[in-house]
């Protein structure tokens, strides 16, 4: 493992291999999405979409009960309606810059993950979660609606009824049913979300990243389209890869019955 990098005060890298661990940590606030911490989440995630030997992100948490809360809700007592305006692009970056990832990314979540911080892990493409884990968007309860992707990104994952019916309540779901309701896609023993994930994101970091970014994208452009618009998007993607040394490479390694040494491009 190599040496952490720290982006602002909030959040740090880890790289495992071709697998880049980015944890939220600001554990004074249970890594409530502050300003600054907003800005930090936007600068790693940014760094990340731009290195070639990141094939994975996991996402996690250094608090022991919280991947995280959501928004600061302390900060923005103290903002006046022209501050709260002035922070949406800094906030709504941030989640972008998550969603925007071009390599797989997986949650590793345990305690709370709620409001905003659900949408972080909503954003990822797989969901592990401990049986601590306590999801929800509970932002109508506060006067505001989710603004972090979560009125998008829920109903892609559990059909638009369900979703209306988690937003409308502002419920809370503990983690025996958000794997019911498909809200997390593993779920694992107490404490064990991070070397879940982190194990998993070895077993994907395997195969090749152009591969892996190719698929990405084909599953995130062809989401909503009609199947034959979401097959041309397949061949686009297909066709980006075709003719990559990573395919040339695989074919090789295939037929010399060896494992690949992925040039990555």
């Amino acid at each position: 493992m190599e040496e952490a990098q720290r982006y602002g005060d909030f959040v740090v890298v880890r790289r495992h291999g071709h697998v880049a661990e980015l944890a939220l940590d600001r554990p004074k606030a249970m890594n409530a999405v502050s300003t600054d911490m907003a800005r930090s989440l936007t600068a790693a995630c940014a760094a990340l979409a731009a290195d070639r030997d990141a094939r994975v992100v996991v996402l996690t948490s250094t608090h022991d009960r919280a991947f995280c809360v959501g928004a600061d809700l302390k900060e923005r007592n103290s903002f006046s309606d022209a501050d709260l305006l002035r922070q949406r692009p800094t906030t709504r970056a941030a989640y972008t810059a998550v969603l925007d990832l071009p390599m797989p990314a997986i949650a590793a979540v345990h305690g709370f993950a709620l409001g905003g911080g659900f949408e972080i892990a909503l954003s990822c493409d797989v969901i592990v979660a401990d049986s601590t884990a306590v999801l929800g968007l509970p932002e109508v309860s506060v006067g505001v609606i989710p603004g972090g992707g979560g009125t998008q990104l829920l109903p892609r994952r559990v059909g638009s009824a369900r979703a209306a019916e988690l937003i409308f309540s502002a419920r809370r779901v503990e983690a025996a049913e958000a794997r019911e309701l498909g809200l997390v896609d593993q779920l694992v023993a107490e404490g064990r979300d991070r070397d879940e994930a982190l194990a998993l994101a070895a077993r994907i970091a395997a195969n090749s990243p152009v591969g892996l970014r190719a698929a990405k994208r084909a599953l995130r452009l062809g989401q909503g389209l009609d199947l034959r618009s979401g097959l041309e998007v397949e061949d686009a993607a297909w066709r980006s890869v075709a003719f990559s040394g990573d395919r040339a490479e695989g074919v090789a390694a295939f037929n010399e019955k060896r494992k690949p040494q992925w040039p990555g491009e």
